[in-house]
């Protein structure tokens, strides 16, 4: 990577939710990060670590409790409603479960043209409206004939396929993808991953790509941020992350993934790690992991640990390597 260009830089960012008795959920917590130009960004974690509203706070589904969100030089939050709309032209999503994220009332082209309308792009010309959808339906791997039917005709792959059509049509630079395979059967999912990856090259796109598989983003991705609780807790490049895991929580999570020899799975150790992941209501004082780490010491309960450079390009969050 020579000439390295951010896209997305995110700062200091902060979404709380207010629940029940005046109390606030803490879903995202002062989480930064940067994707540069044409890279694939993973973001990894359990369930309920705030990857998802990571996501959809990036992208203004949610409001963001403070901090910034700059794309391409401009802060998003500091934008007019217009400027906003405006930017759906270069962000796009792709959601998780492709039963849930397809309107059943409506036909594929009318999905994958939603946006086109949205934005406006051919308003005096249906023809070729309808070129460019059965040109999106061809580079997803489906085609025209599909064109007329309805959501409920395809299977989960197939819809997942008009998902990424549709937000395709618009011809975004960045495309943040929501756990898009996990709702998939596994001998689909390397077939969508794959699809991703001839996407990104040929049409020189950046992902920030949301997941809790750790296998599979390593295949997918340039580098990776790890996240627990509402913060990150490791980045680094893919391969290094994979080959040198430095957080407790990064190991435990890589210790977990099957490895295909017989022998060396039989004879590796898990780290299984103890008790439940804190409630996000009401987060552990200092380090956030403490409560289920293996290495706990007395400062952990005092002081947070700050996201930290201990090699090139490799950040962690833990006071083991201050």
């Amino acid at each position: 990577m020579g000439n390295v260009k951010p896209l997305l830089k995110v700062k200091n960012l902060h979404k709380e939710f207010k629940v029940g008795g005046g109390q606030k959920l803490k879903a995202v917590n002062d989480v930064s990060f940067t994707v540069n130009e044409g890279e694939t960004f993973g973001l990894v974690g359990e369930s309920g670590c705030g990857k998802s509203t990571t996501g959809r706070t990036i992208l203004q589904l949610y409001e963001a409790t403070s901090g910034e969100i700059i794309f391409d030089g401009e802060d998003i939050l500091k934008m007019d409603n217009k400027r906003k709309r405006a930017l759906h032209s270069d962000i796009q999503m792709i959601f998780q479960d492709p039963y849930a994220s397809l309107n059943p009332r409506l036909t594929v082209t009318e999905i994958i043209a939603e946006g086109m309308d949205a934005q406006k792009m051919y308003k005096k010309n249906k023809k070729a409206k309808l070129a460019r959808v059965y040109e999106l339906l061809e580079l997803v791997g489906l085609n025209k004939n599909h064109a007329n039917r309805y959501p409920h005709e395809f299977s989960g792959g197939q819809r997942q396929r008009i998902g990424i059509a549709r937000a395709l049509a618009v011809q975004p630079r960045f495309i943040i993808a929501d756990e898009p395979i996990s709702a998939l059967d596994v001998s689909i999912q390397a077939q969508v991953v794959n699809l991703f990856q001839e996407l990104q090259e040929k049409h020189k796109l950046t992902y920030l790509f949301i997941a809790h598989d750790l296998a599979m983003v390593k295949h997918i991705s340039d580098r990776i941020g790890v996240m627990y609780l509402g913060k990150l807790v490791e980045v680094a490049e893919s391969l290094e992350l994979y080959e040198d895991p430095l957080h407790p929580y990064t190991q435990a999570l890589l210790s977990a993934i099957p490895i295909p020899d017989p022998d060396i799975e039989q004879s590796r150790e898990r780290i299984v790690l103890q008790g439940d992941v804190p409630s996000p209501m009401n987060p552990p004082s200092g380090c956030h992991f403490r409560t289920r780490c293996p290495y706990v010491k007395k400062e952990c309960e005092e002081i947070k640990p700050e996201l930290v450079e201990v090699k090139k390009g490799h950040f962690v969050a833990c006071h083991l390597y201050e």
